[in-house]
């Protein structure tokens, strides 16, 4: 094939992904009522992950509402993130289908190895935040008062936001463990270097934790940090597993 030709068959590839996307986010957009029952869920006491703690049954958080469009915003926003959770296995099947004729077949094998274990560390991420990062935060940050007199009026915007975002963001941080297997599978890293630096990377945990925690308060921080260190614990014990690529 020539470059244009190649060039064709990469809008074709894009065009279809954004089909995917379109569709399955309009489809998320016409079921509101089970998208928001789920977003919503861990407003209530009896959400799994408090049930399973043994949390107090009398937890509940009201959210308003303060722009006129600001209902709608949020609807479309969370369909737009549902569809491309849902679309991106078809979108990641038809790019990585794209590239692998252009791979020898043990790139082509490693390829398949490294999309599927990112892909899945990454909804590992997603349902991390979601039933323990997320519910965590909300219960203690949701209910705190400086005094009885101070009352808290969270906004649904703030509220799905932070949800949304900090999903994002712990779903990237997830992917450490596939980072540091592709490395230490060329050589560049080693069990040995991870296990020398653990005390530096107690602070970079802590660092990145408070970056992506969009609250500053030490139990969000530690919520957030603590799965974190765990993902480095298990990268160290992954490179050290690895054989380097030969």
């Amino acid at each position: 094939m020539t470059f244009w030709d190649h060039l064709d068959e990469l809008r074709s590839v894009i065009i279809r992904a954004l089909i995917a996307v379109v569709l399955l986010a309009a489809a998320a957009f016409s079921l509101k009522e089970p998208l928001f029952a789920l977003l919503l869920a861990p407003t209530h006491s009896d959400f799994c992950t408090y049930r399973m703690i043994g949390a107090d049954t009398d937890f509940s958080l009201h959210l308003i509402n303060t722009g006129l469009t600001e209902q709608f915003m949020t609807h479309m926003r969370t369909a737009l993130y549902a569809g491309l959770l849902t679309a991106s296995p078809y979108v990641l099947c038809v790019l990585f289908r794209f590239i692998s004729p252009g791979l020898y077949e043990n790139e082509r094998r490693l390829g398949t190895r490294l999309v599927i274990g990112a892909y899945a560390m990454f909804i590992l991420g997603t349902l991390l935040n979601y039933f323990i990062v997320f519910p965590l935060a909300v219960r203690f940050l949701g209910t705190y008062q400086v005094s009885p007199e101070v009352g808290n009026m969270l906004t649904l915007q703030s509220y799905t936001d932070t949800m949304l975002g900090l999903g994002l963001m712990m779903g990237l941080m997830c992917e450490l463990p596939v980072v540091c297997w592709l490395l230490a599978r060329y050589g560049f890293i080693n069990s040995g270097m991870l296990r020398t630096y653990r005390r530096h990377a107690v602070v970079a945990v802590l660092f990145a934790a408070a970056v992506v925690t969009p609250t500053g308060d030490p139990f969000s921080l530690a919520v957030v940090s603590l799965p974190i260190y765990l993902l480095y614990e298990l990268s160290i014990f992954i490179t050290h597993r690895t054989k380097k690529y030969a």
